[in-house]
C-alpha cells in the first residue's frame, strides 16, 4: 500500500470551494444556450437544447437576472452548475466564446452537461473529505478525488466519450461509506435514542409528506423525494441527503447543520427563510423568506 501523505499535503490537493461554485462572469452564458426548458411554472417559454435565451444579451449577461422570478423564470434561480460553467469556458475551450467560435459551439454545449455531472462529484467527494470520521477513508476518498478532477482537464474529444456513469459508480461506494462513517459517529453525540419516522429512508416516497419537527438526524434520505414535504422545524443534523428532491420543501425553521451532501441546487429549490439552518458551505438562497 502507498504511503499516505500527510493531513497538511492531503489538504494543500483538496479543491477549494470556490472552484465549485457557479462564476457567471467567467462562463459563456453555458446554462443559457446549452440547457433546454419547457414553458411551466419554471420557465416562461419553450427553450430547445443548444438555442441561446431570448434573455441572454451579447456579454453572455443575463438581461433579467434581478427579476428573473416574476418574469416567469424560477427555474433559473433553482440551477447551479458547480462551476462547471467556468471550467468549460476557460479551459476546456480556452476562453473562447460559443459565439465568437460557432464551430465550437455545438461541442461546448454536448460538453457542459458532461462537466456539471463531474463537478458534482467533487462538491460531494470535498465533503466527505472535510468529515473528521471518516478520516480512515481519506486516502480513498483524496485518490477518487484526483482522479475525478483529472477527468475535468480532458479535451472536449475525449469528454464526450467519457462514461461519466462509470465514475460515479466507481466514486459512490466511497460516499456510501463516508456517509456511514459521520453518521455512525454522530449519534453517538446525541443523547437518547433518534426518533426518525419508518416512512423516512433511502429513496422514500415522502412528497408532500407532514414531518413537521420531525427527528431526521442522522437519517439517510438518499434519493428520497421530498416535493413539497412540510419539514418546518425539522432537525436534519447530519442527514444524508445527497440526491434527494427537495423542490418546494418547506425548510422553515429546520436545522440542516452538517447535513451531508447537501447542494446549492438543493437549497435554492426548496422554501426556507432566516431561520433555517444551513451548512457552512453553502449559501442562504435569495429568494428565501426574510
Amino acid at each position: 500500500m502507498p504511503d499516505i501523505p500527510s493531513a497538511e499535503a492531503q489538504d494543500r490537493d483538496i479543491i477549494p470551494l470556490s472552484h465549485l461554485r457557479a462564476d457567471c462572469e467567467s462562463c459563456f452564458g453555458l446554462c443559457c444556450a446549452a440547457l433546454p426548458f419547457a414553458a411551466s411554472s419554471d420557465f416562461a417559454k419553450d427553450k430547445a437544447a443548444g438555442q441561446p435565451c431570448p434573455e441572454l444579451r451579447d456579454d453572455y449577461r443575463c438581461g433579467i437576472h434581478s427579476k428573473l422570478r416574476p418574469s416567469g423564470y424560477r427555474g433559473c434561480t433553482v440551477y447551479d452548475c458547480f462551476g462547471a460553467g467556468q471550467k468549460v469556458s476557460q479551459l476546456t475551450f480556452e476562453g473562447r466564446g460559443w459565439k465568437e467560435a460557432p464551430d465550437a459551439s455545438a461541442r461546448m454545449f454536448e460538453v457542459f452537461p458532461i462537466m456539471w455531472q463531474i463537478h458534482e462529484l467533487l462538491w460531494f467527494l470535498t465533503d466527505a473529505l472535510s468529515r473528521e470520521p471518516a478520516k480512515p477513508i481519506r486516502h480513498e476518498l483524496l485518490q477518487a478525488l484526483q482522479e475525478t478532477d483529472e477527468l475535468t482537464k480532458l479535451n472536449p474529444d475525449k469528454l464526450l466519450q467519457l462514461s461519466v456513469s462509470a465514475q460515479r459508480a466507481a466514486v459512490n461506494p466511497l460516499l456510501l461509506q463516508a456517509s456511514e462513517l459521520v453518521r455512525q459517529e454522530a449519534r453517538k453525540r446525541f443523547k437518547g435514542p433518534l426518533r426518525t419516522p419508518k416512512k423516512a429512508g433511502r429513496g422514500a416516497d415522502l412528497i408532500g409528506a407532514k414531518l413537521r419537527e420531525a427527528d431526521l438526524r442522522c437519517a439517510n434520505l438518499r434519493g428520497a423525494y421530498l416535493i413539497a414535504a412540510d419539514l418546518r422545524e425539522a432537525d436534519l443534523r447530519f442527514a444524508d441527503l445527497i440526491g434527494a428532491d427537495l423542490r418546494d420543501t418547506d425548510l422553515r425553521g429546520a436545522d440542516l447543520t452538517d447535513a451531508l451532501f447537501v447542494s446549492q441546487s438543493q437549497l435554492n429549490a426548496a422554501k426556507g427563510d432566516k431561520t433555517t439552518r444551513i451548512p457552512a458551505r453553502l449559501s442562504r438562497p435569495d429568494h428565501w423568506q426574510s
